[in-house]
């Protein structure tokens, strides 16, 4: 069994405790995730199974599309509604429309992030997580990530309350804290905030109504109808290349071989004619005009 399986994560699992489900339910321990999503947070989790394994690193850099919700009235130590209180203040005026619109598109193209203390972001070799369970407050690098697309998913034209709540869907690059955008949305509009609602509806090529749900997968799987989508699916952001029978063995076998002309990308997948990927291959470090393998696919 090879492939991947976009499963649909429910609601208070890990991403780790959603692999030792699946190796359970499949009977294989060839199993992996493709880019942590927290407990609380739902939807696309593609899932490696077998040889696709050897591809989930590459998975983790996709792009990714969310619905989220922010709430305005008081912020968390998780920054999602999970965490502790840490700051109220009563939403004391009328929030408009062309307000929420103008900061949404401030957030647009390339912004800087600072992760928050609840994540699994390293410093000095720790988890910022450990740090904050501790007690502890640490230094927290900031990134640059960008926000392809940022759009308010509401038709009021205001918002009263002591704390309001709007929806959004944001279309980010990998390494993006949808948890920290709503947090800096909300300091944008004056008030502390907090994300109330996250679920992940595409994933690189795979969306939500692609994915299975755990007693969808456990029925197909006793049925012997599960079928895993291959893994050439989750390749198609690298440009590719096909080659034919005669260097076919020296890509299974790893052979360092002179770079193709037609191709600009430094890192690319080669196929062969029958459609399955071979390998990963980049640009040689030390030796122009030569590729060498990053990683052999396919088992000669």
């Amino acid at each position: 069994m090879q492939g991947i399986l976009p499963l649909y994560k429910p609601k208070g699992m890990t991403s780790h405790d959603c692999v030792a489900k699946l190796r359970g339910i499949l009977k294989t321990k060839k199993v992996g995730h493709t880019g942590t999503l927290d407990p609380d947070v739902t939807g696309v989790l593609p899932i490696c199974i077998g040889r696709a394994t050897k591809i989930a690193e590459y998975m983790s850099d996709y792009p990714k599309t969310y619905i989220g919700e922010v709430t305005l009235g008081f912020s968390t130590t998780t920054e999602d509604f999970s965490g502790e209180i840490v700051e109220k203040k009563r939403v004391d005026r009328t929030i408009m429309r062309e307000e929420i619109l103008r900061v949404l598109a401030s957030f647009q193209g390339e912004i800087e992030q600072t992760p928050p203390m609840y994540s699994a972001v390293k410093v000095q070799g720790k988890r910022l997580y450990e740090y904050a369970r501790e007690g502890k407050t640490v230094e927290r690098p900031t990134r640059n990530v960008t926000i392809y697309e940022l759009s308010l998913l509401e038709n009021d034209h205001e918002w009263t309350g002591e704390t309001i709540s709007f929806s959004f869907r944001v279309h980010c690059s990998k390494g993006t804290y949808v948890r920290t955008l709503a947090v800096d949305i909300g300091k944008k509009l004056g008030f502390p905030s907090h994300m109330s609602k996250l679920q992940r509806v595409q994933s690189g090529p795979f969306t939500l109504e692609q994915c299975v749900t755990f007693s969808e997968v456990e029925e197909q799987k006793k049925a012997g109808t599960l079928e895993l989508l291959p893994i050439e699916e989750a390749l198609k952001h690298f440009h590719k290349v096909i080659v034919n029978k005669q260097v076919e063995p020296k890509v299974l076998n790893g052979s360092v071989l002179p770079r193709f002309h037609d191709v600009v990308a430094n890192r690319f997948t080669i196929f062969n004619e029958e459609g399955e990927c071979l390998a990963i291959y980049h640009n040689h470090p030390t030796k122009a005009g030569l590729i060498k393998p990053e990683k052999i696919i396919k088992i000669n």
